[in-house]
């Protein structure tokens, strides 16, 4: 059964802890994934963004406290989202090309998730004397390719915080299309 989404953001917002200050993703796969969407979302908070959009949280709305406290720890969120209008539309070179950036002995798979089409879904994490120091996911679809990486310190209590900000979708949501052009699961 095919990992939905928000099952993997949960895994993502579990986990992730400290890592490098930048996006992992090679800045040309960028471009070239965003030229041949339909549509893309490219996410990139490091320290400093992170702190300067924590500033429009209200501190007196309790769910935006948490969230204000919660991203004040974070090193960075980066997620790139490409839609495409027919299958095909990356290839798995390219997929695998992000892949093996966490192929070595410091990163361990936790989730590998494949169809029989070939889409699927890949969770690393980096531990350090059994800390969670890093998470990436990986989520690729005939028509949606999807990287999150999230850097910094989160608890697993934090989870629901961050969705729904950032880009980062909410935990339990069903993101597919039902051909309203509006996704599933509340989101606008």
């Amino acid at each position: 059964m095919k990992l939905r989404i928000s099952t993997v953001i949960l895994l993502v917002l579990c986990a992730a802890g400290a890592f490098a200050q930048s996006a992992p993703f090679p800045v040309t796969l960028e471009k070239e994934l965003a030229a041949r969407a339909s549509n893309f979302t490219e996410v990139t908070l490091d320290k400093s963004m992170l702190s300067f959009a924590s500033k429009f949280l209200n501190g007196k709305d309790s769910d935006d406290a948490k969230v204000r406290e919660l991203i004040q720890k974070l090193d960075g969120i980066y997620v790139r989202s490409y839609e495409f209008d027919k299958d095909n539309q990356y290839t798995t070179a390219e997929v695998d090309s992000i892949r093996k950036q966490f192929a070595g002995s410091e990163w361990s798979p936790m989730v590998r998730e494949r169809s029989k089409k070939g889409d699927g879904t890949d969770v690393f994490v980096k531990l350090v004397n059994g800390d969670i120091h890093g998470m990436f996911v990986l989520d690729a679809e005939p028509k949606e390719l999807t990287f999150v990486f999230i850097s910094g310190p989160i608890r697993p209590d934090d989870l629901n915080q961050l969705g729904g900000n950032f880009g980062i979708p909410r935990v339990g949501e069903d993101h597919s299309d039902d051909g309203s052009g509006k996704p599933k699961g509340g989101a606008k």
